[in-house]
């Protein structure tokens, strides 16, 4: 591997936020303003080196990633100093027939993919952006210790407008951040970012403020996953699989939107107890009715996912899950869908013997009011 003769040396792990409820109040001292406020963008974290034209692309857990992104490779080399370090997001736009563009973070995981004749074919027909939002080194200055306004300076300087690398907008106005908050979640965007203006850069720390979207949805039980700790002896749920009633079309379906996972040791072995009543029995009547009966497909009717099927994340996992007769309703903690699934892992709320299964519908949904991707990142692939 090639060394980079950079001042700042691979691998960094990026700056990490912690969950706050909403946009804290700015406040002011002879020192500054306390916050600077960022949108906080949906896509895969990337901290980028480049020296020459050596470009080295890190996840957040440091391992290499640039293979997966030929066409982001190119872009740094055309748009970013010959010799630097910056902290960003790949991101990858859509604009749907009739619509306006949004993140898609299903395109963008679908890089993730060991065929590099595959990732070629994407990286044309669908190619990247580089959002950044914070420089850790230029030419020969290492700028992590120094505050983020001067970070933020550094990074204004380089004139990053598009239409493949970007920095990202950023505001010192707290009203302006929960505008954004409201009125970015419709081009795909995550909430709300701020950072301490007069902090360094902290890797793998928690010195970030996030704020992101919280909904809540009636969902039907189907099925569960036994956890990876499970034994004959000690059965223990790992996860709830989770559905809605898709009402488009001849005949209602339940399409599988994600599942619920968090749980206690001791709250895992009650769920055995507590839905075996539940469990369908291979072979039987039941098993035929249920509506997932053909999960082992890699896919389901339209492309959608089914809760058995292998995907791109799942290779080599034992995704077998225990069917149960639809009856029980709970409600989930959310914060965005990604297509017809929740985007990350739901939160357990409560049972809700009060709702019919049949009413779990998309239609309580909350949807974000449309917002074009293409006002914060213009003339970005994918933007029109």
């Amino acid at each position: 591997m090639t060394t980079l003769d950079l001042p700042v040396q691979p691998p960094v792990r990026p700056m990490l936020a912690k969950s706050v409820a909403s946009v804290p109040d700015q406040s002011v001292t002879d020192a500054g303003p306390a916050y600077v406020y960022e949108p906080k963008w949906d896509g895969f974290r990337a901290i980028v080196y480049r020296d020459g034209d050596e470009v080295r692309i890190d996840s957040r857990n440091g391992k290499p990633i640039d293979r997966y992104f030929p066409d982001v490779v190119a872009a740094v080399r055309e748009a970013l100093p010959e010799r630097c370090v910056v902290d960003g997001e790949i991101v990858i736009a859509r604009t749907p027939d009739g619509g306006a563009a949004h993140l898609d973070f299903d395109l963008l995981s679908q890089r993730i993919h060991p065929a590099a004749s595959r990732i070629t074919m994407l990286a044309e027909t669908t190619p990247a952006a580089l959002v950044v939002f914070d420089v850790l080194a230029l030419g020969d200055d290492a700028l992590a210790d120094r505050p983020l306004t001067e970070r933020v300076e550094a990074l204004d300087g380089l004139g990053l407008t598009g239409p493949r690398v970007f920095a990202t907008p950023r505001t010192l106005d707290a009203a302006v951040a929960r505008e954004w908050f409201d009125a970015f979640e419709g081009a795909g965007l995550d909430g709300v970012v701020a950072k301490p203006a007069d902090g360094p850069y902290a890797p793998n720390k928690r010195v970030m403020l996030k704020i992101k979207h919280t909904r809540t949805a009636d969902v039907v039980l189907a099925g569960y996953r036994l956890h990876k700790t499970s034994t004959p002896e000690q059965p223990l749920i790992g996860s709830l699989l989770l559905g809605l009633w898709d009402e488009r079309g001849d005949e209602p379906r339940l399409q599988f939107v994600g599942v619920a996972a968090s749980f206690s040791a001791a709250r895992r072995a009650e769920l055995v107890a507590e839905l075996a009543p539940l469990v369908v029995e291979p072979g039987t009547p039941a098993a035929q009715d249920h509506p997932w009966q053909g999960w082992s497909d890699p896919a389901g009717e339209n492309g959608d996912r089914l809760p058995g099927a292998q995907s791109r994340w799942s290779s080599g996992k034992d995704l077998s899950f225990t069917p149960l007769r639809a009856e029980r309703v709970l409600e989930v903690g959310y914060d965005h869908m990604e297509g017809a699934r929740f985007r990350h892992t739901a939160q357990f709320k409560r049972w809700r013997p009060d709702r019919d299964p049949g009413s779990c519908t998309y239609d309580q949904l909350d949807e974000p009011v449309g917002y074009n991707l293409a006002e914060l990142l213009p003339g970005a692939p994918g933007t029109r």
